[in-house]
């Protein structure tokens, strides 16, 4: 056990909330193996946080829950490819306004530990690494490579424009900044992990830096100066530390209340090692909770595991974390409050309303296109090979593969290294699909006399987010196409990202059948005289992506364990909201119901 040291949140300090959070202009630095706050001994009690998970309207009630629960501090990754999605073009806007989020958590008394990659992993998109860099000419992921290292400079360069002006070495809020992410799991190469320290200082980065890896895996990238952030908070956490920076501070970087969560997988619910969280406050160490707020993947942004076998993540990244992924509190909430007032002794501010719920009645949708009417507005082109979605400079969603038969065809067609789901349809007829999860990459196919189109519509599931396989991370038919083991070229190909809403203007105005038998879009209303939020049931619909207002709440699968969608109340409109669904099965209701309650963990269908 590590000696008490004197707390800022201290039990000598009057039970007083002005003593428990610190104010504007921050200073931060460490002496004697201890971090100073404001000039104060203290301890950080983070929780980790998405600003790019969170809709922007409710960043500062999410911020006050972290507050009322007792923690003094944020953790933030920021994602690369979210900031930057085409090269050179930067997104500082809405949730994108990093440096507002920033300066939100500083007006709010809440210094942030901020995470800036350019590797995150955190369950998101390729780990947090934009797309295109996979088309960058001699390019090597997470290691001493000039191509690879001149982008990290460049976006480094770009958000220090944005947030060098808010660290406490000139008063604002932010107090650390890591460097990488977790890199001795990954590699061992200490000239790289030197590089982005620099570059990052050369960005303008001024405060400590923090690195943040397993105790086992610091050997292979701790360098000296850096603060040694031990993942996991386990009881060798001293033992760690102590080998790399002898007295401290003592910080656990992620300490893990809940757990994420694949789909076909079950929902994963835990405890939370509460009583370990107590010893550690008990021995003045340092931590940042990851998740306390996990939030949601929206869009096309949840990444996905590799174990024996491709695990893509969740929409919902509710985390099981103590704050749910609608910004309500949970039992494990008041469970690490109480833990927090009775161990520092002190009075926290009352736990502030969650947002409000609605349940909406079940409304119609009807039928207003299909997969083939949308994606044949974006042409990609004619090609003798199948081109990655990364040639054709999409980032996510969907691309349509063309091959017509002029006369019969038969046989096995084999699509080696499918990435990551397929929906096959012969004359617009769907015949069968192909998912990446079940290792499944073939079918059998027969064409008439008469010959005819074979479309292969490929969706991407989301990029790789940890491990070794992280630069292998192309999406579409990445090894082409056989058929009997020769290969099938000449293809026409159509781009369907589903970004934005200008394709919503392609749909058909009237709520007719298009005469599809393949995947297709429903449209359908409903009224609400309130904005509060919601949860809408995609029971029967199968597989597909759900849109409200413009807005891309993400994708939505029976095989589990999620089944609903949270709909953020600030993204609806009083009166009349339109919904949007993309239905990759045929759906067995034509309807959808807004529920009070999210369903995360329903049961998983046998042989998923």
């Amino acid at each position: 056990m590590l000696p008490l040291p004197t707390l800022f949140l201290s039990k000598q300090l009057p039970a007083a909330i002005p003593e428990v959070f610190a104010r504007p202009p921050y200073t931060f630095g460490v002496k004697n193996g201890k971090f100073y706050l404001n000039g104060r001994q203290t301890i950080l009690l983070a929780g980790e946080m998405h600003p790019a998970r969170i809709p922007r309207a409710y960043w500062k009630q999410r911020i006050e829950m972290t507050k009322a629960m007792g923690l003094n501090s944020i953790a933030a990754y920021v994602f690369w490819n979210y900031q930057e999605p085409e090269p050179g073009k930067f997104d500082w806007k809405g949730r994108h306004d990093i440096a507002a989020f920033v300066r939100l958590c500083g007006k709010e008394g809440m210094p942030v530990l901020l995470r800036p990659g350019p590797y995150c992993c955190a369950e998101w998109e390729f780990g947090g690494f934009p797309y295109w860099l996979l088309n960058v000419p001699g390019i090597k992921f997470r290691t001493y490579n000039a191509p690879y290292l001149q982008q990290t400079a460049s976006y480094f360069q770009a958000l220090g424009r944005q947030l060098k002006g808010l660290q406490a070495s000139v008063g604002g809020p932010i107090i650390t900044v890591q460097v990488e992410n977790e890199y001795g799991s990954y590699g061992n190469n200490k000239p790289y992990m030197e590089a982005i320290r620099k570059q990052l200082s050369e960005a303008g980065f001024n405060v400590p830096f923090v690195i943040a890896d397993g105790g086992a895996q610091l050997a292979n990238d701790y360098i000296p100066g850096l603060i040694v952030g031990v993942n996991g908070g386990g009881p060798h956490l001293a033992r760690w530390t102590n080998k790399y920076m002898p007295g401290g501070p003592y910080i656990t970087t992620e300490f893990y209340p809940g757990w994420l969560d694949h789909w076909g997988e079950p929902f994963i619910r835990t405890e939370g090692d509460t009583s370990n969280y107590q010893k550690l406050i008990q021995n003045g160490i340092s931590i940042s909770m990851y998740m306390f707020h996990g939030g949601t993947n929206f869009g096309f942004y949840n990444g996905a595991n590799f174990s024996d076998h491709y695990e893509p993540h969740i929409t919902s990244y509710d985390y099981d974390a103590p704050l749910s992924e609608a910004g309500h509190p949970t039992k494990k909430y008041f469970k690490y409050r109480k833990i927090i007032e009775e161990n520092l002794g002190v009075q926290l501010p009352p736990v502030p309303a969650a947002p409000p719920v609605q349940m909406l009645s079940p409304f119609d949708l009807r039928p207003v296109g299909s997969y083939w009417q949308i994606a044949s507005k974006i042409p990609a082109g004619k090609f003798s090979a199948t081109p990655t979605f990364e040639s054709l400079h999409q980032a996510y969603g969907f691309v349509l593969y063309r091959h017509h038969f002029d006369s019969a065809a038969a046989g096995k067609i084999v699509l080696p290294k499918m990435r990551d789901y397929a929906m096959l349809m012969l004359n617009g007829k769907l015949i069968g699909r192909l998912d990446r999860r079940l290792h499944q990459d073939s079918f059998d196919l027969n064409v008439g006399a008469n010959g005819g189109n074979l479309d292969i519509l490929v969706e991407n599931m989301g990029r790789i987010n940890y491990g070794g396989r992280i630069p292998n991370n192309r999406q579409g038919l990445v090894g082409g196409v056989q058929l009997n083991g020769n290969p099938l070229d000449n293809w026409e190909v159509f781009k369907m990202p589903l970004h934005g809403s200008r394709w919503m203007k392609w749909l058909s105005r009237s709520a007719t059948s298009s005469g599809s038998v393949g995947p297709e879009f429903y449209r359908g209303t409903f009224e609400s005289d309130t904005k509060a939020d919601t949860f809408l049931d995609p029971k029967g619909w199968g597989k597909g992506v759900l849109f409200v207002n413009g807005h891309n709440l993400g994708r939505f699968w029976s095989i589990g364990p999620q089944r609903t969608m949270y709909c953020p109340g600030c993204w609806l409109r009083k009166g009349k909201n339109t919904v949007v669904v993309f239905a990759e099965d045929s759906p067995t209701v034509m309807t959808l119901k807004g529920d009070s309650e999210p369903i995360l963990d329903q049961p998983i269908k046998p042989g998923t």
